[in-house]
């Protein structure tokens, strides 16, 4: 079975499309403070603004809580370097960089013809 390269480029076109158009635009529209898994850590506990920041008091997950290794990178919190004005930036740069490796990934692991 033979399959039309040009279909196959226009899926792919299509598919590139889409996926930049979300990552671009539909995130300027996410929610800036998503609070579902900070409300499940933080159950057990009462939070208190302090000059410091804010203090944990009680028993709950969150207060076991340690920054990621690459929390000061430049791509931290889906935002280019802080600035959460760019997260559509980030959010393309992350379609990219995912389509190149699994492009790479599949360019390699792919079938071959066997040799005659």
């Amino acid at each position: 079975m033979t399959t039309n390269p040009r279909r196959n480029t226009g899926f792919l076109l299509g598919f590139l499309l889409i996926a930049l158009v979300l990552a671009g635009g539909v995130s300027y529209f996410a929610d800036s403070d998503p609070d579902g898994l900070d409300h499940a850590t933080l159950q057990g506990c009462e939070v208190r603004e302090t000059p410091e920041g804010e203090e944990l008091l009680g028993d709950c997950i969150a207060r076991n809580a340690q920054d990621h290794k690459l929390a000061d990178s430049p791509f931290a919190d889906y935002a280019v370097n802080g600035d959460e004005g760019l997260s559509g930036v980030a959010g393309v740069l992350g379609v990219v960089v995912t389509l190149v490796l699994a492009g790479g990934l599949f360019w390699v692991l792919r079938k071959r013809p066997a040799k005659q």
